[in-house]
């Protein structure tokens, strides 16, 4: 797990910031769903029923839409690959091992992406924004800080009460 990015550390800038955060947090999201059972990670605590799983697939493709379809104006076969009937999903087939892949796998394109490209330039025109202008890579890379932080938190409390890894 990469240290916490914290405030006082030396960055060589925005980017450098944005990426140690995203590093951290996804970093955290799998190692707390590594710390569950299988029978947790697949299993739902919760009303609203999402799984561990889920989660770790609905961030991989959240990743996806911003930096490939949106940003990078790519296209993606299903942008939303990671629903079924307007909820998270996950097949019985996927495992942990292959979903932990392709979230890290993500974050390693959206790390050379960020790395190659100055915050302020715009995604490329595309489906992604719904007609509106496309969003800077800045306010981007703002979005996925903030979306990993919540559902990292979220998660949190779910390995809790399952009595998996507590703390950061």
């Amino acid at each position: 797990m990469p240290p916490f990015p914290e405030p006082t550390a030396p960055a060589d800038g925005r980017a450098e910031v944005f990426l140690r955060y995203l590093d951290y947090f996804r970093e955290g999201v799998l190692a707390k769903a590594a710390g569950l059972t299988e029978e947790e990670r697949r299993g739902s605590r919760l009303p609203s029923g999402w799984t561990p799983l889920e989660l770790l697939k609905h961030l991989r493709y959240v990743e996806l839409r911003w930096i490939e379809w949106g940003f990078q104006g790519r296209d993606v076969a299903d942008p939303w690959g990671d629903q079924r009937d307007e909820r998270w999903y996950v097949a019985p087939e996927e495992s942990f091992a292959e979903l932990a892949a392709a979230l890290r796998s993500q974050g390693a394109h959206t790390r050379a992406v960020v790395e190659g490209t100055d915050l302020a330039a715009r995604g490329a025109p595309g489906p992604r924004w719904e007609g509106a202008d496309p969003a800077s890579l800045e306010r981007i890379m703002f979005h996925l800080v903030q979306e990993y932080a919540r559902h990292l938190g979220h998660l949190d409390i779910v390995t809790e009460v399952a009595g998996g890894p507590i703390g950061e």
